[in-house]
């Protein structure tokens, strides 16, 4: 398995490009970018900009791994605003075409939500409705990523949808498009379940992974803390994901960042990454 970041990880405001540079100096394999509103990387990003940042990552010896976007939590594909549900589209077909430019083969997808509770009044879905929509949408957009030979990774987050391994696999397995499947988030899991068993019940249908871990006694997002400062049992992790013949990148996403000396949890992450892949010894 190979060694990534997720641009989120590092300290606010800073420049994409400064990201990667950071990210191949903390001894990173690849760098997964993340699609915004506006910005460096935008929906009003240019071929010219995105093959551009594509170049950089190539001269700074770095892979980008993948290409994720937050902005399925503003625009769902299962709102009950049929506005929202077509920009929610627009974006996935967006996120699609600059996946390709960039020479990626993942992107990760949220595909609705029933409900959001850390995010303030957000819209309730009832759930069977929330199902058919996300269906159709992710249907529509496994037109285009074949288009684009571009997999679109379905991440499980904290939306009250798709919430146990099986749900998931029931999900992927009807959509029936080898373009779709699991962008499987370690550190999410465990709200509710363990992730050994959410990578052993999905296998194969597992497009990209994420790294991160969580501590259940303290609830809700303060929850989430260091690699290895968790409850994650990271050995069985590790295990499963070999079993399950995964031998992709592993990356983390590491919020919420430090207070002061922000750029030291890349570092600090990578070291961690290395004791969790066994590439390391104590020191």
């Amino acid at each position: 398995m190979k060694k990534g970041i997720n641009a989120w990880s590092f300290p606010a405001g800073m420049g994409t490009k400064d990201c990667i540079r950071l990210a191949k100096s903390a001894g990173f394999e690849g760098i997964e970018l993340a699609l915004a509103e506006d910005g460096e990387l935008s929906l009003d990003s240019g071929k010219a900009e995105v093959t551009e940042l594509r170049a950089f990552a190539d001269d700074t010896g770095i892979e980008l791994t993948s290409l994720a976007s937050g902005l399925y939590w503003t625009y769902s594909l299962t709102s009950n605003s049929v506005s929202t549900r077509s920009k929610a589209l627009d974006i996935g077909r967006k996120q699609l075409e600059t996946a390709a430019q960039l020479g990626v083969d993942t992107i990760l997808l949220i595909p609705g939500a029933v409900g959001v509770d850390f995010i303030p009044g957000s819209e309730v879905v009832p759930y069977d409705v929330a199902y058919e929509r996300a269906q159709v949408a992710v249907t529509q957009l496994a037109t285009t990523a074949a288009e684009y030979k571009v997999n679109i990774g379905i991440e499980n987050v904290w939306n009250k949808f798709l919430i146990s391994p099986l749900e998931m696999r029931r999900f992927i397995d009807e959509i029936g498009s080898p373009w779709v499947g699991s962008y499987l988030d370690i550190g999410n899991t465990l709200l509710t379940g363990y992730p050994e068993h959410w990578i052993s019940i999905l296998g194969e249908r597992i497009k990209k992974v994420h790294f991160k871990d969580y501590r259940r006694q303290a609830g809700g997002l303060h929850g989430f803390v260091d690699l290895l400062a968790g409850d994650v049992d990271y050995p069985s992790v590790v295990a499963a994901l070999t079993a399950a013949g995964y031998d992709d990148y592993v990356i983390a996403e590491m919020i919420p960042n430090y207070t002061h000396h922000t750029e030291q949890i890349i570092y600090n992450t990578s070291s961690s990454m290395d004791r969790i892949l066994g590439r390391e010894t104590a020191r």
